[in-house]
């Protein structure tokens, strides 16, 4: 419908644009008439008289003009949910006008007397020069405004609605304590905690604390001001429920923590089935406290019922108190996802319980490898029961990512979804990643900032934001962020070992060291044990950073295949460093039984396959590590942060075989972007070349001492 509308409107303009062609080609007609009549016109005269009436000026005026308008047009009618026919008809139509406007400047000129046809106007008298000038100046204010508006765009870090720019309406919502004489009711508590937090993220005039970062507190805390200034508050919203059967008592006050003054309270007897329009008219009430504006669509969305099952609720309830146990954990997502399925059993027209379900099985698919189909017929379910429902679509959304990594169509789908839901961090840590993928740097600093000021406390989010400025080479931004992890999380092993691995890049092996001061053998962490034998290496300690793998071996469970392959390559290397050339060879062989199936198995999955190139590389076998290493390439060609990770590879299978040439030249470029590397724990950096004896082979080139040489990090 949009299209044809859009059709309909150039054609009732056609006619129009018909009549004014034929009356402007009449008068064009005339005045090159009269112009051979007066003189031989050539190409050069014609040219000459387009400068003199300023048509290449009207020209150029004109398409910067249309190309602010067209800016204007995508960027603001999509804020007022114009439909995008709406901005295609303006792109349509200003594409029209081009011509109009060339036309009209060769035909009439404006003197002080008005506008009047060019063949009227005395040549002695014309003021096309004067006009010249003004335009001139109108050209010159239009490039300066296009650039400014460039340059804002791409270094000003937008404020996303999902932030309210009034301090007053921010709230957080603290674990809400169990009064139940049935202490098996705590998920009850945490899941009406998670369904006020739902609703109130709706609001998009509020800035609303992900529970992720309110979990680490107590029900009724004494320290409500400190509390309120860690997660960058004014309101505290503390609560209680109680629950018998299927009666339950909910109590709220609202304090405001700046004054220590209780800004509202109220207490809800109701059944199980009635709480719904509790959450509602809790989240209503704190939005008329706070001042905060409730939209039309808000209003509404915040009255939704998703069950009239109470049964089905209650299991629902407990699914959302599992998500929140770990948010790290396989098994509390696979118990999440038990109570889910409960859920929508008793009740199939569930759509909210479908769409959770879809959603913790895109997340669990991420990073355990869970069934596709699974997500996929818990997503079909919710959008045949509730298309529109935020929810649906953000389970869509999450499974467009996850599952299918198809990321522009994750990321539209993200865009339109954080308007409903503007206070749920989840959306611009998404976005932050698929911005990632994309190779829009700032666009991901601006999205993990955004996703931060709704979730402060979260130290994976803190982890994965430092993580992303240690790819930017921002090294004094990431370890400021780390160290606010450390601060909620002291003496965490994978905290410290990211720290030191932005150390070992700048060269201070002895922070580093102090880093890792904690790690062993047997310590518990895929990080924290790879960053402490490349600490060793680097130190030039080969036969202690052999002990420590081959103690890890004799001594500790790995959980994974893949991570036995992973570490059997490693101890192969650290083997040939200290120049135990048969143990390498016994240990990258295991590697490669391992990694050949795992590789086999997961076809698209490059992390193994990077390992299996190094083994290869370390076994001689020059045809396979060449091999797996393009393959590897080619498995990130589109992903523009670890594509050059895959690049990096390329180079060190390059240096293993003596093809110094092209390994220096893929490290000169390396050393000037951002990227997530797969041999460190940030890009490759000048400190990182000279201490790494993985490329002594290159030491001799002079173009190689130079980069080592560079004192930049």
């Amino acid at each position: 419908m949009h299209i044809a509308l859009a059709s309909r409107s150039a054609a009732a303009a056609f006619p129009l644009w018909k009549r004014c062609r034929k009356s402007l080609s009449d008068i064009i007609r005339s005045n090159l008439e009269k112009a051979a009549a007066e003189q031989a016109v050539n190409s050069r005269n014609f040219f000459a008289e387009l400068k003199r009436r300023n048509v290449y000026k009207v020209a150029i005026a004109y398409g910067v003009v249309a190309w602010l308008l067209m800016q204007v047009a995508s960027q603001i009618f999509p804020f007022f949910e114009i439909p995008n026919w709406a901005v295609r008809l303006v792109v349509l139509l200003l594409v029209i006008g081009f011509p109009v406007a060339v036309i009209l400047a060769w035909a009439f000129e404006l003197t002080p007397e008005g506008i009047k046809r060019a063949e009227d106007v005395d040549l002695s008298k014309s003021v096309t020069r004067k006009s010249g000038r003004k335009l001139d100046f109108f050209i010159i204010a239009l490039l300066l405004l296009v650039i400014a508006g460039l340059l804002f765009q791409r270094f000003h870090l937008k404020v996303s609605p999902a932030v309210s720019s009034s301090p007053g309406k921010s709230i957080a919502v603290l674990p809400f304590e169990n009064l139940s004489e049935d202490k098996a009711n705590a998920y009850f508590a945490d899941g009406i905690q998670e369904e006020i937090l739902t609703r109130l993220a709706k609001i998009a005039d509020l800035k609303v604390i992900s529970r992720t970062s309110t979990q680490q507190y107590q029900s009724k805390p004494g320290n409500l001001a400190e509390i309120a200034k860690q997660l960058g508050v004014a309101n505290i919203l503390e609560g209680s429920v109680q629950k018998a059967a299927d009666q339950v008592r909910v109590n709220v006050q609202l304090v405001n923590a700046q004054t220590d003054s209780h800004l509202w309270a109220e207490t809800y007897d109701r059944k199980l089935i009635d709480l719904f329009g509790v959450e509602s008219d809790i989240a209503k009430s704190i939005a008329q406290l706070l001042h905060a504006k409730l939209s039309s669509r808000e209003q509404k969305a915040l009255g939704v019922k998703p069950t009239d099952n109470s049964e089905a609720y209650d299991t629902y309830l407990r699914g959302l108190a599992a998500e929140g146990e770990s948010v790290d954990s396989i098994y509390s997502m696979q118990k999440a996802i038990s109570f889910f399925k409960r859920a929508v059993h008793l009740d199939p027209g569930f759509a909210l319980g479908w769409s959770k379900l879809s959603r913790a099985h895109s997340n669990l698919y991420s990073s355990f490898a869970d069934s596709t189909e699974a997500a996929k017929r818990a997503l079909e379910t919710a959008q045949k029961l509730q298309p529109d429902l935020p929810e649906t679509l953000l389970a869509l959304a999450c499974y467009q990512f996850s599952e299918l990594h198809n990321y522009n169509a994750a990321r539209t789908t993200f865009l339109r979804v954080r308007k409903m839901l503007p206070g749920t961090a989840e959306i611009p840590v998404a976005l932050a990643q698929i911005a990632r993928y994309r190779g829009k740097w700032e666009e991901t600093v601006a999205y993990y900032d955004e996703a931060l000021a709704l979730n402060p406390r979260n130290t994976e989010l803190l982890a994965e934001s430092a993580g992303n400025y240690s790819d930017l080479r921002r090294f004094d931004n990431a370890l400021k962020q780390y160290n606010q992890a450390l601060d909620i999380r002291p003496n965490d092993v994978d905290l410290l070992a990211s720290k030191a691995g932005i150390y070992q890049a700048q060269g201070n092996l002895t922070q580093a060291a102090r880093c890792l001061e904690g790690v062993n053998a047997l310590t518990p962490s895929y990080e924290a044990v790879p960053e402490k034998v490349a600490q060793l290496i680097f130190e030039g300690n080969y036969r202690e950073a052999v002990q420590l793998l081959e103690t890890r071996f004799a001594q500790f469970q790995f959980g994974s295949e893949l991570e036995v392959g992973a570490f059997q390559e490693f101890l192969a290397s650290s083997r040939l460093l200290a120049g135990d050339t048969a143990g390498a060879k016994a240990s990258a062989e295991q590697a490669r039984n391992i990694l050949e199936v795992l590789c086999k198995n997961q076809p698209d999955n490059d992390f193994p396959a990077i390992h299996l190139a190094r083994t290869y590389a370390i076994l001689g076998d020059k045809e396979s590590a060449y091999k797996e290493a393009e393959r590897v390439s080619a498995l990130v060609q589109n992903d523009a942060f670890r594509r050059p990770g895959a690049e990096e590879n390329l180079a060190l299978i390059d240096a293993s075989f003596g093809n110094n040439a092209r390994a220096i030249s893929i490290i000169a470029h390396l050393l000037q972007i951002p990227y997530q590397s797969s041999l460190y724990a940030t890009p490759l950096t000048p400190a990182l070349l000279r201490l790494d004896p993985t490329w002594d082979a290159l030491r001799t080139d002079p173009t190689f001492q130079k980069l080592c040489q560079n004192k930049a990090h």
